[in-house]
């Protein structure tokens, strides 16, 4: 199962982290977000990542980015996949992998309704994976936000899905015994502070994840 944790900032946690079991580590490239990196930070990161022998995915997490923007940073910091967490269009996406051949390309849906998880499913065909996280007002991610779990139990989408939304060591066993996902997302439920991880709730979490 993927395990994805986001808005990594420290090269040593990433490395951490990777090694407790993590399959995909995240880095902000928003720069409203207070877990935003800049491109040479993340390159940093990636740098010392493969230095240190560690393999494991690099996701760049964007909002409403331009194409060339996410282009470059994918480039300039050794990025594997790209999350699109905006307004992204079937169109950019289809755009974007046009563009950037070998990308790993999520698409991010905040949900809200019913309504919004026919259109996660409508995104299926044209991207590698769709995450679903839970609605804010003012937050694309991180808030430690839940979903309605039980309303996810039928979705069955076109291609691989990640859940996201408030997950912790404390509840990722009870969402992985309602659902079925291909992968699960976490970023403040395992966090001391916006950016700083907590190793202790890390390896809570992949100790609940690896119980039978």
């Amino acid at each position: 199962m993927r395990v994805k944790i986001c808005g990594i900032t420290q090269a040593e946690q990433a490395i951490a982290i990777a090694r407790h079991g993590a399959t995909h580590l995240g880095f902000i490239c928003v720069p409203q977000s207070p877990r935003y990196l800049a491109p040479a930070a993340i390159a940093d990161i990636t740098h010392s990542l493969d230095a240190a022998g560690v393999v494991t995915k690099t996701v760049g997490v964007f909002a409403d980015a331009p194409l060339a923007e996410m282009g470059a940073i994918a480039r300039q910091a050794n990025l594997s996949h790209i999350q699109l967490h905006g307004q992204e269009t079937l169109e950019q996406c289809q755009q974007l992998l046009a563009e950037l051949p070998g990308i790993f390309l999520i698409k991010a849906i905040r949900v809200r309704t019913d309504e919004d998880l026919a259109r996660a499913e409508a995104y299926a065909p044209y991207v590698d994976a769709l995450l679903l996280d839970a609605y804010h007002p003012q937050q694309l991610g991180g808030t430690g936000l839940t979903l309605d779990w039980k309303a996810l139990v039928s979705f069955r989408p076109a291609c691989p899905w990640m859940l996201a939304g408030g997950l912790t060591p404390e509840n990722v066993s009870t969402a992985l015994s309602t659902l079925r996902p291909d992968g699960i997302d976490l970023s403040s439920g395992v966090e001391q502070s916006p950016g700083i991880k907590d190793l202790i709730l890390v390896q809570r979490l992949f100790k609940e994840i690896q119980q039978p």
